[in-house]
C-alpha cells in the first residue's frame, strides 16, 4: 500500500513525496521505495491533481511489483561512465575502451544532461541526423604535410616507428602523412610537438567541414545502444530507446584481397626481403591470422618439428597503453597447421635471432616472440604495416596492408570447398556466421561454380 505526503516548499511549490512498500532485506527489515511527484501543469484543479496523482502512484506501484526501480535522477552521461568501467572490468579491449571515451564525448554534449528515463527515441534521431550535416566536426581540422617527413626522418636519424613512439600516434597514421596524406589537426600537432618543430612549419592546416560518415555515426548508435541496454538489463529503465532509433544503414563493402597473381609476384619480391619480415609476411599468407596474432606469437607456441602454431594471444598498440599483450580478438585459442615453405622460414629465423641473442648477450632481453627488435624485445605491431607499405613502394607491387591476406586466405579456402565452420575456425571468428556474413559475395561465387560443375552432368560430346 503506498502512502503520499504533501510537501510545500519555501517558494510555495508544491509537491508530493509518494512511499511504496518493496519487500524486506536481509534484514528483516522492510524496504520502502520513494518518489516525488509534482503536477505537471500551474493552473490544475484539484480535482485534475488528485487524479493525476493517482495515475502516478498506480504506475509507481505497477513498477515495483514488476522489479523495475526506475532512476529519474541519474543522468546518461553519469550511468555511461558507470558503464564504461562496468566493460573495463569484464574484459573489454583496452583500444575499445579508448574508442567509447572518444565516441562518449560528441554523445555526451548531445544527450549526457538527459536522465535516463527521459531519452526517448527521438533524441537519438534528431542527434543522428545533425551528425550527417556539414560543420558537425566542430573546431576540428585537417592537416597536409608542407615539408617531405621522410626526408626529415632520414636526417634525423630516427624510424617511422621511433617518431610514432614519441609523438603518441599510430604508426599507420604518419605513414599517412609522410604520403601526403590528410590528418587530423591533433595528431599532427602530436607529431610536430614530437618532431621539435611548431606546428606551422610542418603541416598546413585546414577546417575540416565534413559531416561524419554513415559509419562513424553507426558507431555513436552502437556505444548509446550499449549504455542503455545495461541500463535496461539494470531494470533503471523500461525499455532502451536506442533499439526503437533510426541510424543510418552502412554499406559493408567487400573484402580486399589479392588475386593469385599478385600473390606470385609479392612471393617474388620477397625473395630479397629481409628474413625477419619475409618470414612474418609469409605467416600472414599461410595462416590468414591477424596482424596482432603474428606480432604476439611465442616460441613456445610453435610446435617446429611437427609445423603447429597456436595462436593463443596478440600484441596491440594504444596511445594511452603503448604495446601490450591481450589475448586474440575473440578471447579463444586455435591450432593451424603451417606450410613447409613457411615453416622452414621460421626454423631459418629461430637460428638468426639465436644468434642476435649471442651477440647481445646480457643486454637481450628475452621476451619469448617469434618476431621481435634488435635487442629482443617485443615489438609495435604497427612496424610490420610500416615495413609492408615500403616494401609495396620498393617493388612497385599494389599497395599491401595485413588484412588482405587475411582475406586472401579466407577467400582461397571458400573458392576451394572448404565449408564455412571449418573456414571459420581456421580464421578465429566467433562463429560460422561471422564468415558466412564477410565474404557472402565469395560464398555465392563459389555456390555458383558448384551448380555449373553439377550442370555439366547433361552436356554431350
Amino acid at each position: 500500500m503506498a502512502t503520499v505526503e504533501k510537501r510545500t516548499g519555501k517558494s510555495g511549490r508544491v509537491s508530493y513525496r509518494i512511499t511504496v512498500a518493496g519487500g524486506i532485506d536481509s534484514t528483516g527489515k522492510q524496504i520502502r521505495m520513494r518518489r516525488t511527484w509534482e503536477p505537471p501543469k500551474p493552473d490544475m484543479t484539484p480535482k485534475q491533481i488528485e487524479k493525476a496523482l493517482s495515475r502516478a502512484v498506480n504506475d509507481f506501484e505497477r513498477e515495483i511489483e514488476q522489479g523495475y526501480r526506475l532512476d529519474h535522477k541519474q543522468t546518461f552521461s553519469d550511468y555511461a561512465s558507470y558503464v564504461l568501467t562496468l566493460k573495463e572490468r569484464t574484459g573489454t579491449k583496452p583500444r575499445t575502451i579508448e574508442r567509447y571515451q572518444s565516441l562518449l564525448e560528441r554523445v555526451n554534449k548531445a544527450i549526457g544532461h538527459l536522465k535516463l528515463t527521459d531519452i526517448r527515441p527521438q533524441h537519438l534521431n534528431a542527434f543522428y541526423q545533425n551528425l550527417g550535416e556539414e560543420g558537425v566536426r566542430s573546431g576540428a581540422t585537417k592537416a597536409t604535410p608542407c615539408i617531405d617527413i621522410r626526408a626529415w626522418i632520414k636526417a634525423n636519424h630516427t624510424s617511422i616507428t621511433k617518431l610514432a613512439t614519441k609523438s603518441g600516434v599510430a604508426s599507420a597514421t604518419l605513414s599517412a602523412a609522410i604520403k601526403g596524406e590528410r590528418i587530423s589537426g591533433e595528431k599532427a600537432a602530436a607529431i610536430a610537438q614530437a618532431m621539435g618543430t611548431r606546428l606551422d612549419e610542418v603541416f598546413k592546416l585546414e577546417r575540416d567541414t565534413s559531416p561524419l560518415a554513415n559509419k562513424t555515426i553507426l558507431e555513436h548508435h552502437r556505444i548509446i545502444s550499449s549504455v542503455l541496454a545495461q541500463a535496461e538489463k539494470e531494470m533503471l529503465i523500461q525499455f532502451n530507446p536506442a533499439a526503437k532509433a533510426t541510424p543510418p544503414k552502412v554499406q559493408r563493402k567487400a573484402p580486399d584481397y589479392y588475386q593469385p597473381e599478385t600473390i606470385s609476384l609479392i612471393l617474388d619480391a620477397l625473395d630479397s626481403a629481409p628474413l625477419k619480415w619475409r618470414a612474418a609476411t609469409y605467416l600472414l599468407i599461410d595462416t590468414g591470422c591477424r596482424r596482432g596474432e603474428a606480432m604476439g606469437l611465442k616460441w613456445e607456441s610453435l610446435d617446429l618439428s611437427n609445423g603447429i602454431m597456436t595462436i593463443e594471444r596478440a600484441l596491440l598498440y594504444s596511445p594511452q597503453k603503448g604495446v601490450y599483450e591481450s589475448t586474440p580478438k575473440t578471447g579463444k585459442s586455435r591450432v593451424l597447421k603451417l606450410a613447409p615453405e613457411t615453416l622452414w622460414l621460421l626454423e631459418q629465423w629461430k637460428a638468426a635471432q639465436d644468434d642476435m641473442r649471442a651477440a647481445y648477450g646480457d643486454a637481450w632481453v628475452n621476451s619469448g616472440y617469434v618476431f621481435t627488435q634488435e635487442n629482443g624485445d617485443r615489438i609495435n605491431p604497427d612496424s610490420l604495416t610500416d615495413w609492408l607499405n615500403k616494401f609495396s613502394r620498393a617493388n612497385d607491387l599494389p599497395h599491401i596492408h595485413p588484412h588482405a591476406f587475411r582475406h586472401t586466405a579466407a577467400s582461397t579456402m571458400i573458392a576451394n570447398g572448404v565449408d564455412i565452420v571449418t573456414a571459420a575456425n581456421e580464421l578465429g571468428h566467433a562463429s560460422a556466421t561471422t564468415t558466412a556474413t564477410i565474404y557472402a559475395h565469395q560464398i555465392a561465387e563459389a555456390k555458383a561454380k558448384a551448380e555449373n560443375v553439377r550442370a555439366g552432368v547433361f552436356k554431350r560430346a
